[in-house]
Parts: structure tokens; sequence; C-alpha cells
């Protein structure tokens, strides 16, 4: 009920976060915004809404609007949020299930932790439910328009699911990764019709597919398995897979040029390069090495790679031969990825801390220390110079989540 690189969503303008990891599917920020370095829960507060349920996806931001997902546990309900962007105020709720939710997940996860997609007409949500995943897509008032169910998801690992859909063209694409008849699929926008359907190897793992532009091609891009794999996104087939990452890996992958990196995972610990090869068609091992970013997704910038690691350190190597260039401890444990605006970093841990630090190959210098709640597993959003941020917070046994637009007042 209703109550460069490639660019991923076309509709998409310089202002909005259409998406899981931003306009761009690299978790950087449109340039020429100067979003605040410095907030409390009483400085540079454009607003704060509650949020019912509970979810871990990120917020995306189109046009006036917000979405967002959550869960009602007692309820057995999954649904979609929308808020208004200026003032905060709630616009409506679609539940898009009731009941499947999975006997058992991981503690750290939710009901509600993929993103939503958004290409300006529809909103796009997949959950775990009913043993599988299920996509679903409403209008921009909520409405549902179709829901397909994409396939299973039975790990044998009770963990829970959570990579978010893409979009691409006239495309929305999901995976679902677990140890019999793993698969991507791509499904039209406009009908919920399928369109290509591509297996993955029988593995759990929890890596959201992206888009990125390479040597002039757009190649899908995938980690998992102990692979860095690429794909045609219009047709789902594969084009390469190379040896870079651990079996299980949950952060998406990021990429340079023609450098491709990615990072897990279990039971190892690596993060690696890999080198795509004239017209995207092969790839090869580059560098490798033994640190290890699970949950979180890293960034790349100016021919560095930035990391926090899962023991809450910064670190930062130089793309062309994995050099460390820094490493500095901040806190940890940490579940969010690092965002990327006017040559800063923000990085929230899940102690509801967001460190703000400068994106400096050189030295690693702080800039500040902000806290909102005490949870805090969802990605800083960074568009129209404002940051959007997603935390909870507990008092007297009760626990809120809280949505707030951060501004330069």
């Amino acid at each position: 009920m209703a109550c460069c690189i490639c660019v991923i969503v076309p509709a998409a303008q310089a202002d909005d976060w259409p998406a899981w990891r931003g306009p761009n599917g690299n978790g950087v920020a449109d340039p020429g915004q100067a979003p605040p370095l410095v907030w409390s829960d009483s400085t540079n507060v454009i607003w704060k809404t509650p949020v019912p349920g509970r979810g871990k996806s990120t917020p995306i931001v189109m046009g006036s609007q917000i979405f967002l997902t959550s869960a009602d546990e007692r309820a057995k309900v999954q649904s979609v949020l929308c808020f208004d962007r200026e003032s905060g105020k709630p616009l409506w709720k679609s539940a898009v299930h009731q009941g499947g939710f999975p006997e058992k997940i991981h503690k750290k996860n939710t009901y509600a932790t993929p993103t939503p997609a958004s290409d300006g007409e529809r909103v796009f949500a997949s959950f775990n439910n009913g043993g599988g995943i299920s996509l679903t897509a409403l209008d921009l008032e909520g409405k549902k328009l179709w829901q397909v169910p994409t396939g299973d998801f039975r790990s044998r690992y009770p963990y829970g699911y959570g990579a978010s859909p893409t979009l691409y063209e006239s495309l929305v694409i999901v995976v679902s990764e677990f140890e019999q008849d793993g698969f991507l699929a791509a499904y039209d926008r406009k009908s919920g019709k399928e369109i290509w359907r591509t297996p993955r190897a029988d593995v759990s793992s929890y890596t959201s597919p992206i888009v990125g532009k390479i040597h002039g091609r757009d190649l899908l891009l995938m980690s998992g398995n102990q692979q860095i794999s690429g794909y045609d996104p219009r047709t789902g087939k594969a084009l390469w897979s190379v040896p870079g990452a651990t079996p299980v890996t949950a952060g998406t992958v990021v990429w340079e040029n023609d450098l491709v990196f990615a990072s897990g995972g279990f039971p190892d610990k690596k993060t690696a390069a890999i080198k795509v090869g004239e017209g995207g068609a092969d790839a090869a091992p580059f560098w490798k090495n033994d640190e290890r970013c699970y949950e979180q997704s890293m960034l790349v910038h100016d021919g560095h790679l930035y990391a926090v690691n899962d023991n809450g350190i910064a670190i930062c190597w130089r793309v062309k031969d994995g050099r460390e260039q820094w490493k500095h401890r901040l806190s940890g444990p940490i579940s969010a990825s690092p965002t990327l605006a006017n040559g800063h970093i923000y990085a929230s841990v899940e102690r509801g801390i967001t460190y703000v630090f400068k994106a400096d190959p050189e030295k690693f210098e702080l800039v500040a220390e902000n806290t909102l709640g005490d949870e805090a597993f969802a990605t800083p959003v960074i568009c129209g110079g404002r940051i959007y941020l997603r935390v909870a917070g507990n008092s007297g046994g009760k626990r809120q989540e809280w949505l707030y637009c951060i501004g330069n007042k």
C-alpha cells in the first residue's frame, strides 16, 4: 500500500544520487560541490526525520525526492519509503512484501539492506523474500508497476542478502550468488521482462554489480569466487574472469582508466588490481596485497586507491604499482563505504562517527570527526552540496532510525 566514467542513469542530474555508489557508480560525488566538513546534532543540520522500521540501505536522491527501504521485523513487512528532499517530510510508504522473511540473517544485516535505484521515472528495489530475490518497480508516487521473482537465494550461510540493483541503459540488473544456480539477470525497466540471464559460480558472495567504462567500452564488473570478472552489460556475455579476489566479497568493484580493483573478504585477506586489455575483451593480474575490505567498497581518485579496512585503518595506495603511500588508524568496525567529495573522503564507522580526511596521497590529514547517533551502517550520500546520512540512536532501550540532511548554514 502506498502511505569518464559510465553515466549509469541518464535521467540523473548533477545534484542527484540515483543509485548505490552514486551518479557514476564509484562513490565519487559530482564536482563543484562544497558539502560541510563539520556537523553535529545541533550544527549544520538542515533537517532530520524519523525512519520507521529497520534497514541499512543507503538513501538515493532524485529530483525533489529521497528514497530508501526499510523493514518492519515484527509485522514482517518490507517497504520503500519516500521523503521530501527540502524538508525531510515523509511523502509515502509503499509495502512491497508481507511475510516471506528469511528465517535467520547475520546480526549486522537487515531485511532491507540493498540500496534502491531510480531512473527519474521509476524506483527499483530488490528484497530477499520467499527464498529468493524479488525485484519491484514503483512509480514516483509509490504505486507498484511490476514485480518479478528473479530467482532463488538459498545460501547455506544464514547471513542474508545485500547486493543492490544497478541501472544500465534500458535495463535494471540484479545478482544472486549462492552454492547452486547463482546468476546475474537483467530486466527491462518499463515492463519487468527478463532480457538476459548469466550463471555465476556456485559460491555465496554479496557483491553488487556495477558498470564502468574502460577503453571506451562499458563493462559490467563483479568480484567473488577468487575472481574479478567482466561482462557485456547489454547481453550478459562473460568477457573475462581473472584471479584477484577472495572466495567471498561484499564490497563493490572500482576502476580507473584500464585498472580494476577489488577487495575481500572471507576466508582470505586480499586487495587486488587487474589490468584490462585494449577493447575491454581480456584482462590480467596486475598487483595484490594482504589488506581486507570485506563489506565496504574502496575509492579510486587521481591515480591512487583509498580504503578503510576492516580494522578501521585508512590506507592509500598508488594504483600504478600498488605501493602503499600511507596508513592511519581511525576506528572500527566499519560496514559503510567511503564517499569522496571536493577533495575530501567521508567514512562512517558503525559507532556513528563520520571521519573526514583529505584525499591526499602524500600524507594522511584528518579534517573532522563528526558523530550522529549510535549506529551508522549506511554510506554517506553527497549531492547538491548536502550530505544525507541514515543513522540510528538508542535511548531508554528503544532503537530509532533517523535520516539527516547536513548542509552549510
